[in-house]
């Protein structure tokens, strides 16, 4: 047989078993819960939602404001992307994060969090 040929069954194969293994273990990572983060803005914000998250006084003032609310916070927590250049500095409470997120009505907030081992803390929201 020739090497093309070959090349082109092995491709297949590969091709077949990689589609397998995507369907059948995605669809048992989803039945349990769990998620696969390989990149470091996934694997920062999954971390942080792991521990058990507080509010600064701060960050209870602008949620009372009323523009930005609780959910917003979540899926900013979820979906939102950390500015890696002013993030990961360490202070008193933790390694400061930068997330920037955006509100149910489409408006860009930034929210900065300070991680510690044991908690995150919501310290400011503020408006892009």
């Amino acid at each position: 047989m020739k090497f093309k040929f070959r090349l082109a069954y092995y491709l297949f194969g590969l091709m077949l078993g990689g589609f397998f293994v995507v369907y059948f273990l995605g669809a048992k990572a989803d039945a349990k819960g769990v998620e696969f983060c390989y990149l470091p803005n996934c694997r920062a914000l999954k971390d942080m939602r792991s521990k058990s998250f507080h509010y600064s006084e701060a960050a209870k003032n602008t949620l009372n404001e009323g523009w930005v609310t609780i959910e917003d916070v979540k899926a900013s927590m979820q979906y939102g992307d950390i500015d890696f250049g002013k993030s990961n500095i360490p202070s008193k409470n933790g390694k400061i994060y930068v997330i920037e997120g955006k509100t149910a009505q489409n408006e860009a907030i930034i929210l900065t969090v300070a991680n510690s081992t044991t908690k995150a803390t919501l310290e400011s929201i503020e408006k892009k």
